[in-house]
């Protein structure tokens, strides 16, 4: 059955939606697609149908994948007795990319926000607290943004963590390699001075 011209304006709409792709965006890729579509335009169809039926939570850090339980927190390599905390599963991800840190995550699912009346039990805090004892925690690192939402939660969670005596870190901000002071906020600025090290 052949695609009607509605079908491909509702694809294209659709597909505007997602971060990342505007209208004029999303319509080169769809034309794209459409030029392709006995190899990738298939392809990728199936593969979202399959991702869409299969893809949940890991049930110990919160990461996105296949199975109950994520092959970072399988690997036992990574049972370092560090874990990262993030916002968000793309924090994560982002973090593998750098490759720099190999132990294991905990993901919140989002930041405490009064505004949004979002609190400690909207997040995956409490799921943290217990991760402490029962995989030999000695160091947590709040990789949290620095928005007032990002450190609001980063304070808490140092607060509710201190009785445990696990150690608390927190990303270092300030100037980024290659950063020059003249195109850098005020903010960033700031948090460099007050983050100064000896050279």
């Amino acid at each position: 059955m052949a695609a009607s011209g509605d079908e491909i304006e509702t694809l294209i709409a659709t597909m505007a939606r997602l971060p990342g792709l505007g209208p004029r965006s999303a319509r080169r890729v769809v034309l794209h697609l459409i030029r392709r579509r006995t190899g990738q335009m298939a392809q990728l169809a199936s593969l979202m149908a399959s991702v869409a039926e299969n893809a949940r939570e890991c049930l110990v850090c919160g990461n996105v994948t296949g199975s109950d339980i994520c092959p970072i927190c399988t690997d036992p390599a990574r049972a370092t007795g560090e874990i990262c905390v993030v916002t968000e599963v793309a924090d994560l991800w982002a973090l593998e990319r750098g490759r720099a840190f190999r132990g294991r995550y905990h993901v919140l699912g989002g930041s405490l926000s009064a505004l949004d009346e979002i609190g400690p039990d909207d997040l995956r805090i409490p799921q943290l607290l217990e991760r402490l004892s029962d995989e030999r925690i000695t160091e947590v690192i709040l990789a949290l943004s620095a928005t007032v939402e990002g450190q609001t939660t980063a304070h808490y969670i140092a607060e509710a963590l201190a009785p445990s005596g696990v150690a608390v870190t927190g990303l270092a901000q300030g100037v980024p390699i290659g950063g020059e002071l003249d195109y850098l906020d005020d903010g960033t600025i700031t948090a460099a001075l007050r983050a100064r090290r000896k050279l």
